[in-house]
């Protein structure tokens, strides 16, 4: 077991220094050899990972490829440096650890104390490789720090439930309350741009948002009411009670929310929106406010958007193969339209972005106008509309034309000009993809008409639309087998998902804070623009009969693919009937 002891002198390691090891790193096994001997990766693999290596580390490579599974990388990195390895699954750490290393210093090192025990400190580590890690470990006033490795996100979840932003909350209410901010009549006043980083106002709103992303929440309310103001985060598409405030500090959270977005704070009736940047654990965040009157105040909803966060590949979001593989299809057509359609929420953009780096290449001049632009795409031309400038979808839309684009992506269409030039863009030459809401694929079409698009333009652009919605995976940490009741068994086999014996859903634990769910994994319905369902469109068809012709000639609906997930113990039925339409299967 390795021990570090305070000063300590620092062991020079051959290409990672600071790393201590009991045997001065004179025999130390090389990590690839290692992977190969444990049978996890073959040796042509490994070496064509080191062979395309550009400073970044064998293991994450292997990692970013999806060849190795992050556990099993943890294991033969102990195994390599001879320390344990911890499984946080299981393992938990001790309170009074916890207190041997600052909030801060723990969420940026990825360093979790587990126990403390006759002056021995264990601490689990993400990247024992970590140059920055050893000097601050060996200032830890105790007598000796043992290290353990564990998976990384398993850490990071442990770090996020031991470590919680909003515990200390109360001290900072309290000093609201005797402070001169607590009067609301005063708030213009007293709260400006130049506030004291250290006012109890401001470390409320800071510690809200650190909890909230670390809690992977998407969206932060901040709402009043008659007598508190309540904070809820929405995780995994849930909105959850987080915290409960007094109803006084309600207008100080709001106005301090508005500085940071450059708001008007005087203007309290009207709806405004903003948006600021900030760093939080080291990750640079996005956050978007709208802020409403309601009967008892303004409320203030915040959306999340982690910068640290990587472009998914089409291939990450968890479409079947056979889908996968209509659907690339569809987009490397030279022109055409690619509606995504779902409701808001429902991960359409993050489709779109998606799509979009299948497809970009360095001969093609790829252009995207979106509000806002959430994530900055390496190589292409992002445009974010701005109404007070008169740069709207559809202005934007035309400008764009005048700039010799491939590829266009349109964030969403909202109104019959965007659409018009967006469905006549895609017929002179140009490939555009586009977010539309709808309830389903064939819907998607219905909704271009009632905009008030024209049949004959609709069904000569529009090549492929995808439907999509988000359901939650179960916790893999606590599933457990379970018989959900008859109807919802009979309604499983009635859209396809076969005979099944066993059952699974999350009973609910540490990891997954209660709800028996972790993360949330994409449902996806592709449907390709046959010649009969065209026709259907122009003769008049209700959206009904057109999607029996779809099916007829192989589409696969939306509550099909979701229970397939089903099947495949990724969800749950109950998921299944809340986030997907489902009430005809149910006639």
């Amino acid at each position: 077991m390795v021990k570090l002891r305070r000063g300590a002198p620092v062991v020079e390691a051959p290409k990672a220094s600071l790393v201590p090891d009991p045997q001065g790193f004179t025999d130390r096994v090389r990590l690839g050899d290692l992977l190969v001997e444990e049978r996890l990766v073959a040796r042509e693999v490994v070496e064509a990972a080191i062979g395309r290596s550009t400073g970044s580390r064998l293991g994450t490579i292997l990692l970013d490829d999806g060849l190795i599974d992050e556990t099993a990388l943890a294991r033969t990195v102990a195994q390599q440096l001879r320390v344990p390895f911890i499984d946080l699954k299981v393992a938990e750490p001790q309170a009074d650890a916890l207190t041997y290393l600052d909030e801060g210093d723990a969420h940026r090192l990825d360093a979790l104390p587990m126990s403390f025990d006759n002056g021995v400190l264990q601490v689990a580590l993400g990247d024992p490789l970590r140059v920055d890690l050893y000097d601050l470990l060996r200032a830890i006033p105790v007598g000796e720090v043992r290290i353990s490795v564990a998976a990384p996100s398993f850490l990071r979840a442990r770090l996020n439930q031991s470590y919680r932003a909003l515990s200390a909350v109360d001290i900072d209410v309290d000093a609201f309350a005797i402070s001169d901010v607590a009067n609301a009549a005063e708030l213009v006043d007293t709260i400006n741009v130049s506030v004291d980083d250290d006012a109890p106002v401001v470390a409320v709103v800071t510690k809200i948002l650190t909890q909230a992303l670390r809690d992977r929440a998407s969206d932060v309310h901040i709402e009043p009411t008659d007598v508190r103001v309540r904070v809820r985060y929405r995780i995994d598409g849930r909105l959850n009670e987080v915290l409960s405030l007094p109803s006084e500090m309600g207008p100080a959270i709001v106005s301090r929310i508005k500085i940071m977005a450059e708001m008007n704070i005087v203007e309290r009736r009207r709806p405004q929106d903003g948006q600021f940047e900030m760093n939080v654990d080291g990750r640079g965040l996005d956050v978007r406010v709208s802020t409403t009157s309601t009967i008892w105040g303004e409320k203030t909803v915040m959306r999340l958007l982690d910068r640290s966060r990587s472009l998914f590949r089409l291939g990450d979001l968890g479409m079947p193969e056979r889908l996968h593989e209509n659907y690339s299809k569809i987009v490397r057509s030279p022109f055409g339209m690619v509606i995504v359609s779902g409701p808001t929420g429902s991960g359409k953009t993050t489709t779109l972005y998606a799509t979009l780096s299948e497809i970009n290449r360095p001969d093609m001049n790829v252009m995207t106008i979106e509000d806002p632009v959430e994530y900055v795409f390496p190589m292409v031309n992002q445009i974010q509309i701005s109404e007070q400038a008169g740069l709207t979808f559809a202005s934007g839309l035309k400008s764009i034309l005048r700039q010799d684009p491939d590829v266009i992506l349109v964030g969403e269409v909202r109104d019959v000009e965007t659409a018009r030039i967006a469905v006549q863009s895609a017929m002179t030459g140009h490939l555009v993809l586009s977010s539309v809401h709808a309830i389903d694929s064939i819907s998607a079409l219905y909704r271009l008409l009632d905009m008030g698009v024209e049949t004959f333009l609709i069904t000569s652009a529009v090549i492929g639309v995808v439907a999509q919605r988000l359901v939650r995976r179960i916790c893999k940490n606590c599933a457990v087998t379970y018989e959900p009741p008859m109807t919802q068994i009979a309604l499983f086999r009635k859209l396809g998902g076969g005979e099944k014996d066993v059952w699974w859903k999350g009973e609910g634990c540490t990891f997954c804070s209660g709800t028996g769910f972790f993360d949330r994994i994409g449902v996806y319905e592709v449907l390709t623009l046959s010649e009969e369902v065209r026709q259907s469109v122009i003769d008049g068809n209700t959206p009904k009969a057109t999607r029996e012709i779809a099916i007829e000639q192989g589409l696969s609906s939306l509550q099909a693919e979701a229970m397939q997930l089903v099947a495949q113990d990724l969800t749950t039925i109950d998921e299944v009937i809340r986030h997907v339409f489902v009430s005809e299967a149910m006639e």
